[in-house]
């Protein structure tokens, strides 16, 4: 089964192991897991970076996240700096399609790390709650967020994000045939899944392969 399991390794080190534990544990992922073998979390990105693109990536589409992340890489340079970003005024980050909203998020996201008002070098050392109560204190950052940085950056492994639309379609299209599921039944399903949610989750996502990109 290890053979079956092989990624590359840029993998994290938990990984192997939580996907042989999950597909002991659950018939679906049984059968989901080898589909995406050569497959895994990719290693993170800065975390302005990480925070940044889950801002822009809010209550939208998969495919209007790739595009409008790809305007504002052209505008603030492939991997976008803090000072890279406060270089542009809120109309011009406007015309790369972020909302007004979104465009005052990113630049107070820019100007918190700027002026090291963030340490994202703290978060090492909280547990995964800690950290989510530190981030929703930024404008814009919501739990779901917080979530997708815990997942993405900093990857610890035992992440549920119930408020994540493609993880509770996946939940629903595996286990309850395409109806809907509540945040309550969803938090069933993923129980056998701890302590390794936040790789059922990513597998989730890759399964419905139209959303897997955008995680």
């Amino acid at each position: 089964m290890s053979n079956q399991l092989e990624v590359p390794a840029h993998k994290p080190e938990f990984w192997d192991e939580a996907s042989k534990q999950l597909m002991r544990r659950d018939r679906i992922l049984r059968k989901i897991i080898p589909a995406y073998q050569s497959d895994s979390l990719k290693p993170p990105f800065p975390p302005f970076m990480t925070l940044a693109r889950a801002i822009i990536s809010q209550q939208v589409s998969t495919k209007a996240a790739d595009s409008i992340w790809g305007r504002f890489t052209g505008l603030c340079g492939r991997r976008p700096s803090p000072a890279a970003v406060l270089k542009h005024d809120l109309d011009t980050l406007r015309s790369v399609g972020l909302s007004r909203r979104k465009a005052e998020y990113v630049s107070d996201l820019a100007v918190r790390f700027a002026e090291r008002k963030v340490r994202p070098a703290a978060w090492a050392g909280m547990d995964d709650e800690e950290v989510i109560a530190s981030l929703c204190n930024i404008r814009g950052i919501g739990r779901w967020t917080a979530e997708m940085f815990l997942i993405f950056n900093l990857q610890r492994p035992n992440v549920l994000p119930l408020d994540d639309a493609g993880l509770i379609k996946a939940i629903s299209l595996h286990y309850f045939s395409g109806e809907p599921v509540s945040r309550f039944e969803a938090r069933e399903v993923a129980q056998a899944w701890a302590p390794w949610r936040t790789v059922a989750t990513w597998y989730m996502w890759r399964s419905l392969d139209s959303g897997a990109q955008s995680h």
